[in-house]
């Protein structure tokens, strides 16, 4: 016989009570009231006893129903020398009680007795302790073999029913329990998930706002230092003074992004590329995007075409929007920078470490939790990023 048959006791989840009702209270309470009194007034009646012959059969009668309690209590608490013991006590009770005419009391501590093994016992001791009780019952049962047998049969039908019930109610706590905090694992991933989306969307905001005022001022201070023309670092603080504006708008936008509030994509573009003084091609047939891959577009344009103006300052850049059947590209091209320095601009060597520098892995990240990807890198002598997200 395996170890766990006598060592793996009811779980405690199933003998767990659960809060109850008032009304359900009361009938617990009446019922075991209703039932003690049934007991004590067959050991009672008839007048079988009296005088000192009373008195020991009333001590009997609270040291039973004390030994029962205690019983449940134990067993309950899963302690198995006083559970074991005090089932031995109980039936030794039994036949006490039996000798001294109280019959009704002794087959409620051995039938009693039964059933709440069965219960609660590991599965060895329970139907040991079960036989012996039952046989102590059939040994001294003057009824007839077939009512001694209906009621042995009774008692362990009932005992191992209400075993698999407390069996099945504890598995089920446990799922309950289980999925409790996969729920919250969920939420905390959920919340984890929605954090990084709202650090995403305050970075991309700030790197295209902050990087475009930064390449502006920081123009401004080279053509000062250079002794440029008043006019022309004026106009430089003047686009610096623009892009917060621009900051500002793109701040409201990014604030209705995250309630779910989108301007189309085409729309966006056009006002970037108008903005920019950048070509901008769409190709396939325009459709609406789903939030999260009109986000992606829209970020990593925004981006796209704020590295180029920080390290490439002076080329020409592009945008194209591809509709396919299954997904939507975009690409940002920058030809060369010029290596001139007539035109006002800076280098973008001096430029380049106007940003944090995380922009290009934001856009990779984003594109990837969307199942997409993200290509990034030198070509004919420029730069060249290009996005393809599912759509």
């Amino acid at each position: 016989m395996p170890g766990w048959y006598w060592t793996r006791w009811q779980s405690r989840e199933g003998l767990e009570r659960e809060a109850e009702s008032r009304p359900r209270r009361v009938l617990t309470v009446f019922g075991r009231a209703v039932l003690l009194v049934v007991v004590g007034w067959a050991t009672f009646s008839g007048g079988r006893y009296a005088g000192w012959a009373a008195a020991a059969a009333a001590a009997g009668l609270v040291a039973a129903v004390a030994l029962s309690v205690l019983y449940l209590r134990v067993s309950r608490e899963q302690r198995p020398l006083p559970s074991y013991l005090l089932a031995a006590v109980l039936i030794g009770a039994g036949w006490l009680a039996n000798q001294g005419q109280a019959y009704t009391l002794a087959d409620f501590l051995w039938i009693g007795l039964a059933v709440t093994s069965l219960i609660r016992l590991p599965p060895a001791p329970a139907l040991l302790t079960a036989a012996a009780a039952l046989a102590s019952y059939t040994a001294a049962s003057p009824a007839s073999w077939l009512s001694v047998a209906a009621t042995v049969g009774g008692s362990l039908l009932v005992g191992f029913l209400l075993r698999l019930d407390i069996e099945a109610r504890g598995t089920a706590r446990r799922l309950l329990v289980q999925e409790r905090a996969v729920r919250a694992a969920e939420a905390e991933s959920a919340a984890l998930a929605e954090r990084a989306r709202i650090a995403r969307e305050i970075h991309d905001v700030l790197a295209h706002s902050l990087s475009a005022q930064l390449v502006h001022l920081e123009a401004a201070r080279l053509m000062l230092d250079a002794g440029t023309d008043r006019a022309q670092v004026r106009e430089r603080v003047v686009a610096a003074r623009r892009m917060a504006q621009d900051g500002l708008v793109e701040t409201r936008q990014a604030l209705s992004a995250l309630r779910g509030e989108f301007t189309p994509v085409g729309e966006f573009l056009v006002e970037l590329a108008e903005r920019e003084r950048a070509p901008l091609t769409v190709t396939g047939t325009p459709r609406p995007l789903a939030a999260e891959a009109g986000l992606a577009v829209r970020r990593t344009a925004q981006e796209a075409v704020t590295n180029v103006r920080k390290h490439a300052p002076g080329a020409r850049c592009s945008v194209e929007l591809r509709y396919l059947d299954d997904a939507v590209e975009l690409e940002v091209r920058n030809t060369r920078a010029p290596r001139g320095q007539s035109t006002g601009e800076p280098s973008s060597g001096e430029l380049a470490g106007s940003g944090s520098g995380y922009g290009l892995l934001g856009m990779r990240e984003r594109a990837e939790l969307l199942g997409g990807t993200l290509l990034a890198g030198p070509e004919d002598g420029g730069w060249r990023v290009l996005l393809r997200v599912p759509a």
